[in-house]
């Protein structure tokens, strides 16, 4: 059973890295790139800003440092404790795939730290914003699910490794935000 699951992820894998061609590599290339990203996540903070009090907006830094810290830990957690080799580190799989970073990355892969760390925060600021912005968690989840696939378009990441990744930020960003929500109102940071 496990072997069936992991040979459909690798032909899945396969699938949907080689959609891609050499005209959208840069774009995929750009949007991986958590770097190009400070100037949306500014936007982000300055949007939290808006809506709270400046000790609220302190904690709900602070909270969103944890949390990042959090899912960092427990992915290298998983990579290091699992050791499943990225896609691009698998002999086998290396003439049949397309590798569009210079390098590889870490041995292991599982789960995409990328993914889980998008989809944190996408949850997090979506159930933060909420009641100002309707559509916002939207807008994250999407944006979230492209980096997902970004790592697999890349060949970084196989799609069990992504999802797994998604659904641990769910529950991370959840829990962040019902930490946020409980220190705002045990401490009356309206």
């Amino acid at each position: 059973m496990l072997e069936q699951l992991l040979q459909l992820d690798t032909d899945l894998f396969l699938y949907l890295n080689n959609l891609g061609s050499t005209t959208w590599d840069a774009f995929w290339m750009f949007y991986t790139t958590k770097f190009y990203w400070i100037p949306f996540y500014a936007v982000l903070l300055f949007l939290i800003f808006r809506q709270h009090t400046p000790k609220m907006f302190l904690v709900t830094l602070v909270v969103v440092a944890l949390m990042v810290t959090f899912t960092d830990q427990i992915t290298n957690l998983f990579k290091h404790g699992l050791m499943r080799p990225r896609p691009c580190h698998e002999e086998a799989l290396q003439s049949v795939m397309r590798l569009v970073k210079p390098h590889c990355g870490g041995k292991y892969g599982y789960f995409s730290g990328h993914a889980s760390n998008s989809m944190a925060v996408a949850v997090f600021v979506g159930l933060l914003l909420r009641h100002k912005y309707r559509y916002l968690i939207f807008i994250m989840l999407f944006w979230s699910a492209l980096m997902g696939y970004s790592r697999i378009y890349i060949g970084v990441h196989y799609p069990l490794d992504v999802l797994s990744g998604f659904v641990f930020g769910a529950g991370s960003g959840f829990m962040f935000y019902k930490l946020s929500q409980f220190l705002k109102h045990k401490y009356k940071l309206h």
